[in-house]
């Protein structure tokens, strides 16, 4: 589900004006992305990153690094390494754990407000032990949810485009109600850009109703991924 060796290369996705993504292991059936963005000062702010060779000069294209942040607390992911070539800290929410202690980096706390991003970041807890804020910038009308939104195949059926982590479409989490976004970034996937908000309340919306039609095709791997994340974020199991 995840892979644990170092990333030989990288798979670019999501470029737009203001940012870029990219996969790290693309293979791996988790497809975890990671972002870098350009806040409102010209400065750029990398979310929840994996390392890998060129990542630094896809960064150098945006400009310069002003700070790492984390915004799943299972996404620690290679946050510290980064931070610390980049000698930036490592931006956390204030009610966020579980991350500090597996970074190698000086740590910045914040109350809603992610710096100088232009991102408010909402806290999301969709199950007990999961936290996880989610980002939006209203000036771009940019969405970013680490881990309860989703578009890989392990993700979405029939004709989703961006869909609720399985457990969490028992309840939808009424966070993402609020918003009305042009595009949708995600830790697990490639981003929507075309009708963002359409595909995001089709997901909401239509979430329990196709429950039983995710869980017969993925409910195992959707498993398999929740104790893949622990399991990278406990290295001693």
């Amino acid at each position: 589900m995840y892979h644990r060796h170092d990333a030989e290369s990288y798979q670019e996705i999501d470029r737009w004006e203001r940012g870029v993504g990219w996969i790290a292991h693309p293979e791996e059936d988790g497809v975890r992305a990671s972002h870098a963005i350009v806040g409102n000062d010209g400065d750029v702010w990398v979310i929840d990153p994996l390392d890998a060779p060129g990542v630094d000069e896809l960064l150098g294209e945006l400009g310069a690094v002003a700070g790492v942040a984390v915004l799943s607390n299972y996404h620690a992911r290679d946050a510290g390494v980064v931070a610390a070539r980049h000698d930036v800290p490592v931006y956390l929410p204030q009610w966020m754990d579980r991350v500090a202690e597996r970074v190698d980096a000086p740590i910045e706390r914040y109350a809603q407000t992610l710096g100088s991003s232009g991102f408010v970041v909402h806290r999301c807890s969709p199950l007990p032990g999961w936290q996880e804020g989610i980002a939006y910038r209203q000036s771009d009308r940019t969405l970013y949810a680490p881990d309860v939104l989703g578009t890989g195949t392990d993700w979405t059926v029939g004709r989703e485009r961006i869909a609720l982590f399985l457990l969490a479409r028992l309840f939808p989490p009424t966070v993402l109600e609020q918003f009305a976004p042009e595009r949708v970034l995600v830790g697990h996937g490639v981003g929507v850009f075309e009708d963002a908000s359409v595909a995001l309340e089709d997901a909401l919306t239509g979430a329990r109703r196709r429950f039983l039609t995710a869980l017969r095709s993925s409910g195992i791997k959707q498993l398999r991924a929740l104790v893949g994340a622990w399991r990278r974020s406990n290295p001693m199991v």
